[in-house]
């Protein structure tokens, strides 16, 4: 996010295109952000998560999210109306879907608490992905966050990938089969690693090696669909990445639970982000 007084005209953001946005698309990007309801404070990062993007099996119909992340001024916090997050947004830009959501920082943390992978990309994801926003407070809030990783974020990646396994089970598309092996394969490297990966070039250890099927179907568009036998065949290659999230467990680098000293840590962090961002 980005930090502003009171009052100013928001800045169009700076944006980059290392994966190949279409500039008509990468100019409106920044225009949405420019528009919509900004809160007061800055807030730690906003971070592109699109299949565009961050995942890298691109087709030319795919569509862009942003998911981000604000601060609430904490006067509208403690005052009698709660402050609510600005209303999801989506837009047709040149053929591009731009969809646009944000969550307050607070239900962020608690989500990465449980172990909540969606708001974890957007935290500790790659910083390459970050659009505007104030640097120095999205460094402070990446490094309270990754002291409080736990290995309960297997339960969300295994989950996620499920419902997935359940979507690609009605319409078995390439794109399904992908956003099951993306999913799953975070999930592993983070188990392992403690590290966010969304890139599934990066994941190659994670994915099978068959992936390269899926890819080349994807980049033709995104509702491609697989024939009923080579749908089986990867039906159950979905069915043991999503095992081998759950098997991962055991082994990870990450303690079972969120390290006491940890979350208090986040805790001093967040109240003094709340002082700072009356």
């Amino acid at each position: 996010m980005t930090s502003e007084p009171e009052g100013a005209p928001a800045e169009q953001p700076a944006t980059t295109d290392p994966w190949g946005v279409l500039p008509a698309g990468q100019a409106e990007v920044a225009r949405a952000l420019a528009r919509r309801p900004r809160a007061r404070a800055p807030a730690p990062g906003e971070s592109i998560s699109p299949a565009r993007n961050a995942y890298c099996f691109p087709s030319p119909d795919s569509d862009l999210d942003l998911k981000c992340v604000h601060i609430a001024p904490t006067a509208d916090l403690v005052g009698l109306t709660p402050a609510a997050d600005p209303a999801d947004r989506i837009e047709i830009v040149d053929g591009v879907e731009l969809d646009y959501g944000s969550n307050e920082l607070m239900p962020v943390l608690r989500g990465i608490l449980k172990g909540n992978g969606n708001y974890l990309e957007r935290i500790i994801g790659p910083r390459e992905l970050v659009l505007g926003g104030d640097p120095a407070l999205l460094a402070e809030a990446r490094e309270v966050v990754l002291g409080v990783l736990s290995r309960r974020v297997a339960r969300h990646y295994g989950g996620f990938a499920t419902g997935q396994l359940k979507l690609f089970d009605e319409k078995p598309t390439a794109k399904r089969a992908l956003y099951v092996l993306r999913t799953a394969a975070t999930g592993r490297h983070l188990l392992a690693h403690g590290e966010v990966v969304t890139d599934v070039a990066r994941l190659v250890p994670f994915v099978p090696p068959e992936i390269d099927e899926l890819l080349a179907i994807k980049r033709t568009g995104e509702q491609g669909e697989l024939d009923r036998d080579h749908a089986a065949t990867w039906r159950g290659r979905l069915a043991a990445a999503i095992a081998a999230v759950d098997a991962a467990w055991a082994t990870s680098v990450l303690p079972p639970e969120p390290l006491e000293p940890a979350v208090a840590a986040l805790d001093a962090w967040l109240r003094d982000v709340r002082r700072r961002c009356w």
